[in-house]
């Protein structure tokens, strides 16, 4: 049981585990502190100084994502001087950044913008300093617009320490910095899983998934659901367009239970198998050599009929049964029960127990 510690955060007495950050305690009553680069399941950054704080004691501001808490530490979140400070920041990233938040895709999911928002921020009074940088759409997944990116590394964290896969890293220094490959290449699967984890880290628009092209985010209904791919049982939430009722694309879920906001290939992006014309809606039947649709008690009665009919005849050995790994555990089971109680037999196989 780790030790707790108590602290006073903008009036409000918490009691978090001794190690916890001061972004943290602060969400566990109530208080959000702005910040762009941090992500409670990476490593601290540090870099965007959006989450400074006024720490009783201390003579200059902390960051939250990074400070720990300390035992009768007395925090203030939003003072007169934190919010000039704070101003100062976005008026500083703007200074670096496209203006063109009418007709970006990010548009309405964009913590920068939210940011501006919220602090009254319009513009930059500083000269502007975009790159002028080609986008990157080679690969089928993402648009990689590096000219919007505001160098906050969650990415570049994301990649490394929950794909494990190191596909991209910070190259250049100041204004030239820049988030790309090795001999910075286009973005391919010969180095990318092409997972995704990257679009959904990034604040701002300089990573956008393809599939959200031309869609605002008012346009969407998120609907949570189990992915079909396989047996882990991940959940996520599918973008369905009001207008149209198709499936836009995926958003991963942070409550998701397994998951959380990981999400392989297969799950992220292939939603195209719904709305595909191969793809079957009835049930079917066979007669006379030819299929016919059917509802779903007509063949769930046909099935049962035929089994009986078969097991009464020649024993309960006659039948097997092959599930799939694109079912979820549970049904898997269930599929299995049914075969070994209702059916006598233990003939249940299944087309991944290599």
């Amino acid at each position: 049981m780790p030790k707790l510690v108590k602290l006073i955060i903008d009036g409000k007495s918490v009691e978090v585990p001794e190690g916890t950050v001061i972004i943290e305690a602060a969400r566990k009553v109530g208080i959000e502190i702005p910040n762009l680069c941090y992500d409670k399941h990476l490593t601290a950054f540090s870099g965007c100084r959006m989450c400074l704080v006024e720490v009783e004691g201390s003579k200059k501001l902390v960051t939250a994502c990074s400070t720990l808490v300390r035992e009768g530490m007395s925090v203030k979140t939003r003072t007169e001087r934190l919010i000039r400070y704070r101003r100062e920041l976005l008026n500083l990233i703007l200074g670096n950044h496209p203006q063109d938040c009418l007709t970006c895709e990010k548009v309405g999911n964009c913590k920068l913008q939210e940011l501006c928002y919220e602090y009254g921020v319009k513009e930059s009074t500083y000269p502007s300093l975009v790159p002028n940088l080609p986008l990157d759409d080679a690969n089928p997944v993402m648009i990689r617009d590096q000219n919007k990116c505001i160098k906050c590394g969650k990415c570049v964290r994301v990649c490394r320490e929950i794909q494990v896969t190191n596909a991209i890293d910070f190259a250049g220094r100041g204004v030239e910095s820049t988030v790309t490959t090795a001999f910075d290449r286009p973005i391919a699967r010969d180095f990318c899983r092409m997972c995704g984890q990257c679009i959904t880290a990034c604040p701002v628009g300089a990573l956008t998934n393809k599939q959200f092209v031309g869609t605002r985010p008012w346009e969407l209904k998120k609907v949570r659901t189990t992915c079909p791919f396989c047996g882990t049982g991940c959940n996520f939430d599918l973008n369905v367009n009001i207008k149209t009722g198709h499936v836009v694309g995926v958003t991963a879920a942070e409550d998701a239970p397994i998951n959380g906001t990981q999400l392989c290939v297969k799950g992220r992006f292939h939603t195209d198998l719904i709305h595909s014309p191969d793809r079957l809606k009835h049930p079917l039947i066979r007669e006379n050599g030819k299929f016919r649709e059917a509802s779903w008690d007509e063949a769930i009665q046909l099935t049962a009929r035929r089994l009986s009919e078969i097991v009464a005849r020649h024993g309960p050995n006659s039948v097997a049964g092959l599930s799939s790994a694109r079912c979820t555990n549970e049904d898997n089971f269930v599929f299995q029960k049914f075969m070994r109680v209702a059916l006598k037999n233990n003939n249940v196989d299944h087309c991944a127990r290599t």
